[in-house]
């Protein structure tokens, strides 16, 4: 394999881990489709060095002769699509044997899939709210919590639209949903505790704090901890909006 051939697949290789990285592939998913690409395409082995902002990749091939690339690591919000759409490129160039052009041009195609956005709107709204009848509550606070749960929804999605850091767009959205949630305390019939607790599960970053641990038992332990980091982080976030809502509305707590 010339030396250049190889650069080609190496470039190949790494770009198609760092989307599966950016988008939430647990870390072994994406060392093992990385291996599987590489021996697909002819090398004898694919080693990569994971951490939270960037990945380390080397290419041997058959003679020993090696190729070593960095790429930096952007994170993006979790999309499934991107990861399904790169292991279905990698069993076909297993099967098919493809040459590096196709799977150059297969990879410039794949592109996110996204939801309709007011589907998401109102599916989370009805999954914070069917949580708050499990706690029982009534009608009026169930309404009040998809009411406020779906306004989370949509202020989350035009922050992340004007491509706020993540941190900020929980902070902010936590901030008006409690707003808009300690309308309850204005209904007699409503039971706020239950509304303010509810609505806010949207901003739970559930996703981060299992692939921590999955990553951690499964020895990459420096992308366990960035993966917990993040999901910490981003509940402080949540939690400093929660609180300043609480405090301007001089509400005592829930």
């Amino acid at each position: 394999m010339t030396y250049e051939r190889q650069t080609k697949i190496t470039r190949v290789i790494i770009k198609a881990a760092v989307l599966m990285l950016e988008y939430g592939a647990e870390s072994i998913l994406v060392e093992q489709t990385a291996s599987r690409l590489g021996q697909a395409l002819g090398l004898k082995s694919v080693e990569l060095s994971l951490i939270p902002s960037a990945i380390v990749l080397s290419t041997l091939d058959k003679t020993r002769q090696s190729v070593t690339t960095t790429r930096r690591v952007h994170h993006k919000p979790i999309n499934m699509s991107i990861v399904c759409d790169l292991q279905k490129l990698v069993i076909d160039v297993e099967k098919n044997q493809r040459d590096i052009l196709y799977i150059i041009d297969y990879m410039k195609k794949i592109k996110p899939n996204y939801y309709n956005r007011w589907l998401v709107v109102f599916m989370v709204g009805l999954a914070c709210a069917s949580f708050s009848y499990l706690q029982g509550a009534n009608a009026i606070s169930f309404f009040l919590t998809f009411f406020a749960s779906s306004f989370a929804m949509f202020v989350r999605q035009e922050l992340s639209k004007q491509k706020f850091v993540l941190f900020i767009t929980f902070g902010i959205t936590a901030f008006f949903v409690t707003c808009v949630g300690s309308l309850a305390y204005y209904i007699k019939e409503a039971d706020a505790n239950i509304v303010l607790a509810s609505s806010v599960l949207l901003l739970v970053p559930g996703f981060a704090f299992i692939n921590s641990f999955l990553d951690a038992l499964k020895g990459y332990l420096s992308m366990g901890w960035g993966r917990w980091l993040e999901g910490t982080l981003l509940t402080v976030a949540t939690s400093i909006g929660i609180i300043l809502a609480m405090s301007l509305l001089n509400i005592k707590g829930w």
